[in-house]
Order: structure tokens, then C-alpha cells, then sequence
């Protein structure tokens, strides 16, 4: 009966201190709650600035935020200024036209690293749209370079040609050599013609 007795009190007490205890929170990784330009925003202005505030307070030697343009360049920015959970980099060069791709990396609390992107766009009516790369064009020592190998290869084309010039010249004419081997075959058959009417005779 007594074991009964304890053992309801002590479930009793287990259950008690259940309830009383409140309810801990589960740790939640960082996350991006707002972002200035906004994700997908089409812009009439150039921003200066690309500001991300976060859900947690960020590390600033684990915050990363950078900024490129439609051909993937990154465009020059400052580091990332960082004032609890929120952090700013200044644009260094005005944006042109285009669609810009803002990328961050930072660390939550726990120490697990939370990484994204997202996109905006510049449509100022007043502003040039974003040039498109040049082709390259060849250096003036490239291009010197290649006058010199034409020039080169102009003057070696006579060089060889009175190279071939001079072959011909040193040898015979294959007229002259057919008709001397003729001249050979017809004399040494009315040689031989002449020696059988002797041994005839």
C-alpha cells in the first residue's frame, strides 16, 4: 500500500514540475527579413546603397554581402557595415541599366552558416541602358607584331621564288636530255648494223 502511496505522489510531482517548467524555445537559424532595394524591385533611381537586416544580430566577420551586375562582374563595393542584425555596403560606381543580383552570407547563432540571393532591377528612363562588353581589340605590339610576320612573309615569297628560279637554271632541259638519249639508241644500233655486215663479208 505505502509503495502505491509513493509511487502516485512521485508521478504527481513529475507531472507538477512539467507544467511548471515553461517551454524553451527551439534555437532558429538567421534569416533575411528585409532587404532595401526589395527582391524583385524595378528601380527608376540607381540605389547607393544595398542594406540587409536579418532576424538574429549579425557577425561582422562572418557577414558577407556583395553585388553583380547582369554579366556576373562584381561591382565595387565597400565592406559590409554591420550595426546589430542589420548590414549595409555602399555602391562605389553609379549602376547603369540592368538587372543587378544582391548575395549574402552570414552566420546564425549556432553557428550554422545561411547563405541566399535575390534581384533587382534599374530602369531610370534618364540613364544610358548597361553597355555590352566590347570585343577585344589587339594591342599596338600585337599589332606590329603581325604587320612584321606579313612583311616577313612577303619578302620570303621572292626569296623562293628565285630559289626554285636557280633549281631550274643548274640542270638541263629535259628536252635536250630525251633527245641526246635518241641520238645514243640511233647510233649504237647503225654500230651494231655495221659490225654485222663485216662479219658477213
Amino acid at each position: 500500500m505505502r509503495t502505491r502511496t509513493v509511487s502516485a505522489l512521485l508521478a504527481a510531482l513529475f507531472t507538477t514540475a512539467l507544467l511548471l517548467v515553461p517551454a524553451t524555445p527551439a534555437a532558429a537559424h538567421n534569416s533575411l527579413q528585409e532587404a532595401t532595394p526589395a527582391r524583385d524591385a524595378r528601380l527608376t533611381t540607381a540605389p547607393t546603397q544595398v542594406t540587409l537586416r536579418f532576424l538574429q544580430r549579425l557577425n561582422p566577420a562572418f557577414t558577407t554581402i556583395t553585388l553583380r551586375d547582369a554579366t556576373d562582374r562584381q561591382v565595387p563595393a565597400s565592406a559590409p557595415a554591420v550595426d546589430g542584425a542589420t548590414g549595409t555596403v555602399t555602391i562605389e560606381e553609379p549602376l547603369a541599366n540592368g538587372t543587378y543580383t544582391v548575395v549574402y552570407r552570414v552566420v546564425s547563432r549556432d553557428g550554422h552558416p545561411v547563405q541566399g540571393s535575390y534581384r533587382f532591377t534599374v530602369a531610370d528612363p534618364a540613364a544610358p541602358p548597361a553597355a555590352a562588353p566590347s570585343p577585344a581589340t589587339p594591342s599596338p605590339a600585337a599589332s606590329a607584331d603581325v604587320s612584321a610576320g606579313a612583311a616577313a612573309g612577303a619578302d620570303a615569297s621572292p626569296a623562293s621564288a628565285d630559289a626554285s628560279t636557280g633549281a631550274d637554271d643548274g640542270g638541263l632541259p629535259v628536252g635536250i636530255l630525251v633527245g641526246g638519249a635518241v641520238a645514243a639508241v640511233a647510233a649504237a644500233g647503225v654500230t651494231a648494223l655495221l659490225l654485222r655486215r663485216r662479219r658477213a663479208s
